[in-house]
């Protein structure tokens, strides 16, 4: 056998990396480290928030790679995941699942010595969720794969306020349902425009199965709904006078952008839509973060 040499194995450690989904993972992580912060008045304890940070990013990351292992036939067919390597066969079946359970092991372990138990349980029931009850079941049978599961990727705010406090409070749950709300006009926006590819892969998404005209209906009146719950954070009096200006802003845009996809469908104004969608959600934390810091309250 040969030996593996330097850059083989810098190509090899870059593969799964990617299969890991760094992107997707960052804004997990994001999501999760606001959560922690706004859990209690002061900033977190560092300690353990750098425990929580990494033993987060690492289940979810291994929760990225099963779900590369489980659907590497579909990606093989799919021109935005062909070059994963796991579909590729790059990567084989066996040495995944060994990087993928190494890091759920380290990042439970991490959890459940430096974090707390309940951080430790709901991020492995998040971790089940995603990699198996919405990759293996929800993803390949149902259209509402997307508001079904997306409950999975909607817990990182609440693994956050859990790390920091040990409970999960009706403002972690908000947070959460802000998340849930989101995530059905982010994916659809996406799968309107690689409708082809998800038809070659045989997956039953909203645009394929109901139509487009329906899919931009259920889009806009999501992100209306979204516009209406973004606002609880306001009634629960968690949040101040920079949030609101930064909500009523991402909101008017967000429907703007989706009405304009409703009356006028383009390929582009998905992808425009799709991109926004994840500006929004980053600049949204980022608006609580700043009201956290620079609160001004909307009363006396």
């Amino acid at each position: 056998m040969t030996a593996l040499t330097a850059p083989s194995l810098r190509r090899h450690a870059g593969a799964l990396w990617q299969l890991a989904k760094p992107k997707v993972v960052a804004l997990i992580v994001f999501c999760a480290v606001i959560g922690m912060v706004l859990a209690q008045p002061g900033w977190p304890d560092p300690g353990r928030m750098l425990a929580a940070t990494i033993g987060i990013a690492l289940v979810a990351g291994a929760a990225a790679m099963i779900n590369c292992l489980v659907e590497r036939t579909i990606d093989a067919r799919m021109r935005r995941t062909a070059r994963r390597a796991t579909a590729s066969g790059e990567l084989g079946a066996a040495e995944t699942l060994l990087v993928a359970l190494t890091a759920l092991g380290l990042g439970m372990a991490l959890l459940i010595a430096l974090v707390n138990a309940l951080t430790a349980w709901l991020t492995l029931a998040t971790f089940a969720g995603y990699a198996i009850v919405y990759t293996l079941l929800l993803k390949p049978n149902t259209p509402q794969n997307i508001v079904i599961g997306g409950a999975s990727g909607a817990m990182p705010p609440i693994l956050g306020w859990a790390a920091m406090t040990g409970e999960v409070s009706a403002m972690a749950m908000v947070l959460f349902l802000i998340i849930y709300t989101w995530t059905p006009p982010h994916f659809w926006a996406l799968a309107l425009y690689r409708r082809d590819d998800y038809a070659r892969a045989g997956l039953p998404m909203l645009p394929l199965t109901h139509g487009q005209a329906f899919t931009t209906l259920s889009i806009l009146l999501y992100t209306v709904l979204l516009a209406a719950v973004t606002l609880l954070p306001l009634a629960l009096q968690a949040a101040g006078a920079v949030y609101l200006l930064a909500i009523l802003l991402l909101n008017a845009r967000f429907v703007q952008l989706a009405a304009r996809l409703h009356r006028h469908y383009a390929d582009d104004s998905a992808r425009r839509c799709f991109r926004w969608s994840i500006q929004f959600l980053t600049w949204l934390f980022a608006a609580l973060l700043l009201d956290r810091v620079f609160f001004l309250p909307l009363s006396g």
